[in-house]
């Protein structure tokens, strides 16, 4: 459908998309843990080459591991709090001796944890992939303003940039046709960025002083410990992962009308654990796919896994050579939120248009979609609410994705899942 040329753009752009997500948590990890220049931008680089072998061992189908959906790994936010816990209260060993484990454990349960697919119907999962667009929107928004803390937060300068970039994108998808309308993302960056540029300049400091060459090494930061409450934290965190990824998963299915099976999620939990793995081993963090991707395909129509091959490409080939790496890092903040902002909205869409098949004459499928809905995005806007409950009850109550996805699992079970009352098997013989 598309040449090599056209293949390649569209590549770049799913790494656009993403990048800042993924780098954000090393950046914020290691700036809570006084890491040095040097450690972070270590730090920052597996990371970025990390998410492309993530990637790749999701896209490939085999006996034991992959999907096979145009999915995007990268760094779980949620695991960014626990991680600098651990660190400051026990050590860095403890952190990495705990995602390896962990990275165990989601190997080990991985066929287990996929025949819970019967508990994701239409319902529950059109609620969970719009709770995770709603929960994001926010994000955007406030990169769009320029980042949440910044000086200049909700200058007009940051605002035009965003909202330009943002009517960029909407006028390229309108206007253009073929090849152009799908790349509308990143034309849309593309000019923000050069508007920025040419009228207030963009520093490149952190190109310079980058290194050319960056080799992944095992254990840079020291062998790891194994610590049983590290550990259990760590677990929990990936669990909250896979319940994450699985929105992303069937979101994808829907898009590209590939039926999952218990399994293909087997395959996908697998690849997860692997990957989480390989983080432990070479200091990077737990995976998870990224939703903001998900939007991304659906906003461009192609859902190829072509094209994600090559962004993997990309990520593994921006980890060697962080030189080059750095210069997606000289994007203006208001021009990535602008971009999240038609992304991110582009994964509530699609969770709207996967309720549209649900039987809304049912009264009860209306109650599990309001309640996950309303929770999901209640707990994203007022974080605080569970600030009482014990912090390791917090890791669940605290993740808007995460309530949301247990209130609509939980409901559909009470509601379309429990058995039948005396009545209705009365009722049933009569007829």
């Amino acid at each position: 459908m598309f040449g090599k040329g056209k293949i390649v753009a569209l590549g770049f752009q799913h790494v656009l998309a993403m990048y800042a997500g993924a780098v954000i948590v090393p950046l914020l990890i290691a700036n809570q843990l006084n890491f040095t220049v040097m450690q972070t931008t270590y730090l920052v680089s597996i990371d970025i080459f990390m998410c492309g072998i993530a990637t790749f061992l999701q896209l490939r189908v085999g006996r034991f591991m992959g999907i096979g959906l145009p999915v995007v790994l990268g760094c779980a936010v949620q695991a960014i709090a626990p991680i600098v816990l651990i660190g400051q209260d026990i050590g860095i060993g403890a952190i990495y001796g705990a995602i390896i484990v962990s990275g165990l454990f989601v190997l080990l349960i991985a066929p287990v944890f996929s025949k819970v697919v019967r508990f994701f119907p239409l319902v529950v999962t059109g609620s969970v992939v719009t709770v995770i667009g709603l929960t994001l929107i926010p994000v955007a928004i406030n990169n769009l303003a320029g980042g949440q803390g910044s000086k200049d937060f909700g200058s007009i300068f940051n605002l035009s940039l965003g909202f330009g970039t943002l009517i960029v994108i909407i006028l390229t998808y309108r206007f253009g046709s073929g090849f152009l309308r799908s790349i509308a993302v990143l034309v849309g960056i593309l000019a923000g960025s050069l508007f920025a540029y040419f009228y207030r300049g963009i520093s490149f400091q952190s190109v310079s002083e980058a290194a050319w060459v960056h080799v992944p090494t095992p254990f840079f930061f020291g062998a790891p410990t194994f610590n049983l409450s590290a550990i259990l934290t760590m677990i929990i965190i990936s669990l909250v992962s896979m319940v994450e990824s699985t929105g992303v998963y069937f979101a994808l299915s829907d898009i590209t009308k590939q039926k999952l099976t218990t399994k293909d999620l087997s395959r996908g939990y697998r690849s997860e654990g692997l990957a989480i793995i390989l983080g432990g081993i070479f200091n990077t963090f737990p995976y998870t796919a990224y939703s903001q991707n998900v939007g991304l395909v659906q906003l461009s129509g192609v859902k190829t896994k072509n094209v994600i091959y090559v962004a993997a490409s990309f990520l593994v080939i921006l980890g060697l050579i962080p030189k080059i790496g750095a210069i997606t890092t000289t994007i203006p903040t208001p021009v990535l939120g602008g971009a999240m902002v038609a992304m991110f909205g582009m994964v509530v869409a699609q969770g709207i248009k996967m309720l549209g098949s649900v039987d809304f004459a049912s009264q009860e499928n209306l109650l599990i979609i309001a309640c996950s809905v309303g929770l999901g995005l209640g707990v994203t806007t007022v974080p605080e609410l569970f600030a009482v409950l014990p912090k390791f009850v917090q890791l669940f109550t605290s993740n808007g994705i995460v309530a949301g996805s247990v209130c609509a699992i939980i409901l559909n079970i009470v509601f379309n899942m429990r058995p039948k009352t005396k009545e209705h098997k009365v009722n049933s013989v009569n007829s």
